[in-house]
C-alpha cells in the first residue's frame, strides 16, 4: 500500500464545488501535461467517440436509529434481490438478529435486523418497500457525505443539490459518482452540438467507498461489491465507438466488468467486486474522466493502472503543486490510458 501513497495539503480538499460545474479545472494527462477546464471538455472529444456516464442517483443513505435507549447510526450500502438491505452500522456490537429499529424523522418506518457481520456490516428488512420506503427515506435520511467534507451541522441544502448530476436517475447510489458532478447543462448542449453520442450505465455506489483499505498488501484487500447494469443498446453503441470515453472511475468499473469475458462490452446485470490495479489488462475504455483521489484508496490504484503509476504520480504532483482542488468536489482530470 504505501506504494500508493502521497502527501496532500489538507487546503487542497475541496469543501465546495466550482460554480458553475464546468468551470472546474482539467488537468490532461496524456504525453505530457495540459492545465484546461472541464468546459474544454468537447474540443478534446473527437468525431467517433462516445461518452459514457453513471445515471445512478444518489439516496439519504444516512440514517439515526434506536433500539430502546441505544442509539445506533446506519448507512445503507446495498439493496438485495429479496427485498432486504446491507448496510454499515456505528455502535453494531449492541445489535442482535431479530432487533427492531425505529428512526427519527419518519415514525411509520421501522427495520429487523436479520444478521451481522464481523466488520460493522447488517443485513435489515425495512416494514416498508417502493414508494412509500422511497418516501420515508426522505423524510428520516440525510446525504452520507464523504468524512473529508467538514459540514458540522450535517449537509446543507446546497448540498443535496451539488452531490447529485446531471445525469441522475436511478435511485440506489450511497456516494455521487463525482466526475459526473461537472457536467452542467450547457456543457451538455456544447456535446450536443460537437455531434458527441451519449449513454447512460449504471453502478449504484456503496458504503464501501468510503472505507479505508486496511491492509498492507494491496493482494489482500477485499474490494466491496456494487450492483450495475449495461443495457444491449448501450453496448452496442459503445462496441461501435472509435474511443470511449469513461465519465468516472464507477463507470469504467461497470464496463470493464462487462467486457472482462469476451474483451467486449456485453450486456450486463448484477453485482460487481472488479478490483482494478497496475497489470490489470482494460478491454473496454480508451479515456478516462475522473476526480483527484485519496492516497492509498483503491481509486488511486485504479488511475494508476490506467495511465501508468509514474505517470500518475507526476500528475498529482503536478495538481498539487498547481493548487487544483482535490476530492468529490474537487476539479478532474483527463487520462488517456498508457500502452
Amino acid at each position: 500500500m504505501s506504494d500508493f501513497d502521497f502527501e496532500l495539503p489538507a487546503d487542497r480538499i475541496a469543501q465546495h464545488p466550482a460554480r458553475p460545474r464546468d468551470a472546474a479545472r482539467l488537468l490532461v494527462v496524456g504525453d505530457g501535461l495540459q492545465d484546461r477546464a472541464v468546459c474544454d471538455l468537447p474540443g478534446l472529444l473527437r468525431p467517433g467517440d462516445v461518452l459514457v456516464a453513471n445515471d445512478t442517483r444518489v439516496i439519504p443513505a444516512q440514517l439515526a436509529a434506536r433500539r430502546g435507549a441505544a442509539r445506533i447510526g446506519l448507512t445503507l450500502d446495498q439493496p438485495r434481490p429479496d427485498g432486504t438491505w446491507h448496510a454499515l452500522a456505528r455502535n453494531a456490537r449492541r445489535l442482535r438478529p431479530g432487533d427492531t429499529l425505529f428512526f427519527d424523522g419518519a415514525p411509520d418506518l421501522s427495520a429487523t435486523l436479520l444478521s451481522r457481520d464481523d466488520d460493522g456490516g447488517v443485513a435489515v428488512r425495512f416494514n416498508q418497500a417502493d414508494a412509500a420506503f422511497a418516501d420515508a427515506l426522505r423524510r428520516a435520511g440525510a446525504l452520507a457525505l464523504p468524512p473529508y467534507i467538514d459540514r458540522p451541522g450535517g449537509p446543507t441544502a446546497e448540498d443535496a443539490a451539488d452531490y447529485q448530476t446531471v445525469f441522475a436517475a436511478r435511485e440506489g447510489a450511497v456516494a455521487a459518482p463525482t466526475a459526473g458532478l461537472h457536467f452542467s447543462d450547457a456543457l451538455l448542449c456544447a456535446l450536443d452540438a460537437a455531434g458527441i453520442p451519449r449513454v447512460l450505465v449504471t453502478l449504484h455506489v456503496g458504503a464501501g467507498t468510503f472505507l479505508p483499505v486496511r491492509t498492507d498488501h494491496v493482494s489482500d484487500h477485499a474490494m466491496h461489491a456494487e450492483w450495475g447494469e449495461v443495457t444491449e443498446d448501450a453496448a452496442r453503441t459503445i462496441n461501435a465507438a472509435r474511443r470511449v470515453v469513461a465519465v468516472g472511475t464507477t463507470t469504467l468499473r461497470v464496463l470493464e466488468t462487462a467486457a472482462i469475458a469476451t474483451g467486449r462490452v456485453q450486456p450486463f446485470r448484477g453485482d460487481t467486486r472488479l478490483f482494478i490495479t497496475p497489470g490489470f489488462r482494460f478491454r473496454a475504455v480508451d479515456v478516462l474522466m475522473t476526480n483527484f483521489h485519496l492516497p492509498r484508496s483503491t481509486l488511486f490504484m485504479l488511475v494508476c493502472a490506467f495511465a501508468g503509476q509514474a505517470r500518475m504520480r507526476a500528475a498529482y504532483a503536478h495538481a498539487i503543486e498547481r493548487g487544483y482542488r482535490f476530492y468529490s468536489y474537487g476539479d478532474a482530470c483527463w487520462l488517456e490510458r498508457a500502452a
